[in-house]
């Protein structure tokens, strides 16, 4: 087996080799400067890593991670978009960088190029690669609609959010661990297993994130603690808060998540008061547990060596603690 390290590098190098800025150069150069901006590659690393597990040459994934990366990043151009983002990573989002029609127009080449990546792939795991990569398409598209709607509703309720990180983070996760099984040409059941292991991962990737957003180092973490709070987003523990709280404690949460003060300090500091007086930062880390326990419970219905299931676990395990 190879390290993160060396995946990562691996295909860093093949994206360099197969994304080049061409003609006309305002359709192409934005998509390499966005695919550019950085990030952990955790979505390409873990089709390359679930191809090796199952005995197949992560090399021949390359082209489906890649897949994977750019399908990622064309959807996050297009809800910069939506947000009305002016930043992603610490620099101009890219329809800031240029201009509106732009990033309609690279991100809409980037989703085709995304499905053109798999066309190098024999008929018979193109075709199951293409069922997947669509139906996870879909479900993103679904996901993203949900956390619109909910901005503006007052009754979103805790299974309601669940399914929305599920659709727009998780299945992401888990369509690229299946991707690489897919390649390494292992039984449908497999499959479904490795899908439903990234699956239960991502939702317990996302339920950390609204954690960390309120409450991480943001040396670590890698974004501005509290950025959740201040755009009033009604993440997991928010909603945990309002079904946990007292009633003087859930007007106080629904008063403070009206308002959009110049600094928002006072507001941060009393909101993650608010989170551990409701119980809703426990609650919270013990639904991120036990989503990372459902994963790892479906590691042992697979039948693979005791080592490789060790690393799969050890990468849930890392993931959980920001270390890929």
């Amino acid at each position: 087996m190879h390290s993160i390290e060396e995946y990562r590098s691996d295909f860093m190098a093949h994206m360099e080799n197969k994304v080049k800025i061409k003609e006309p150069v305002n359709l192409y150069e934005p998509i390499s400067y966005i695919l550019n901006l950085g990030g952990k590659r955790l979505r390409p690393v873990l089709t390359l890593m679930t191809t090796e597990i199952f005995g197949g040459d992560y090399k021949k994934a390359l082209d489906a991670s890649l897949a994977i990366e750019v399908f990622h990043n064309f959807s996050l151009v297009h809800d910069d978009i939506m947000d009305e983002a002016p930043l992603r990573r610490g620099k101009q989002t890219l329809h800031k960088k240029w201009d509106l029609n732009t990033g309609i127009l690279s991100g809409d080449a980037m989703l085709i190029y995304s499905y053109q990546l798999l066309e190098s792939y024999p008929e018979a795991i193109f075709k199951k690669l293409m069922q997947v990569f669509s139906q996870t398409a879909l479900e993103v598209c679904e996901g993203q609609q949900y956390d619109v709607d909910f901005e503006n509703r007052e009754d979103v309720t805790i299974p309601e959010y669940l399914i929305m990180i599920q659709n727009k983070t998780a299945v992401l996760v888990a369509s690229a661990m299946k991707m690489g099984a897919i390649i390494a040409d292992e039984s449908d059941e497999v499959q479904d297993l490795i899908y439903d292991f990234g699956k239960n991962l991502g939702i317990a990737f996302q339920l950390q994130d609204d954690y960390l957003d309120a409450f991480g180092d943001p040396k670590s973490f890698g974004k501005q603690v509290g950025g959740d709070i201040i755009e009033n987003k009604k993440t997991f523990l928010y909603l945990q808060a309002l079904e946990t709280g007292t009633p003087n404690q859930v007007q106080e949460l629904e008063h403070l998540y009206s308002i959009k003060p110049k600094d928002a300090t006072d507001k941060i500091v009393k909101i993650k008061e608010l989170f551990v007086e409701t119980g809703a930062v426990n609650l919270t880390l013990k639904e991120i547990e036990s989503y990372t326990v459902k994963a790892f419970n479906t590691l042992e219905l697979l039948s693979l060596e005791s080592a490789k299931k060790e690393i799969l676990r050890q990468f849930g395990t890392a993931l959980m603690k920001r270390e890929v």
